[in-house]
């Protein structure tokens, strides 16, 4: 069963940086094109493997809010800000507040007094 490790861990780096590679964006990936990573890790898993780990692999985490060049969502106009929908959720609750009083000031004009 130990025998088979070696080949195992090899797999898994394997299926790691080909998913990795897909998965990066095209224009942050250093030193060689998509394609040849893709050939190179393929051809040869291991040496492969850790080459794209050190020196094809993206540095940094990814850009956030943004998909990648090419799909659909990269198009879409980025959504509002953390302050603004902020500052929606403080409008809209001091409206409601606003609502709640006056409708329990008109049950009070309409409720007629205790001692009457």
């Amino acid at each position: 069963m130990i025998r088979f490790l070696p080949f195992a861990v090899e797999f898994a780096l394997l299926v790691f940086c080909l998913v990795d590679r897909v998965q990066a964006d095209s224009g942050r990936i250093r030193n060689l094109g998509k394609a040849t990573w893709a050939f190179l890790v393929g051809l040869l898993p291991l040496v492969g493997g850790i080459a794209w780990l050190v020196a094809g692999r993206p540095e940094g985490p990814a850009p956030r809010g943004r998909c990648s060049p090419g799909s659909p969502e990269h198009e879409r106009p980025d959504g509002p800000t953390p302050s603004q929908v902020d500052r929606r959720v403080r409008e809209e609750q001091a409206r409601v507040d606003a609502e709640f009083d006056a409708a329990v000031r008109r049950a009070k004009a309409r409720r007629p007094s205790p001692g009457a």
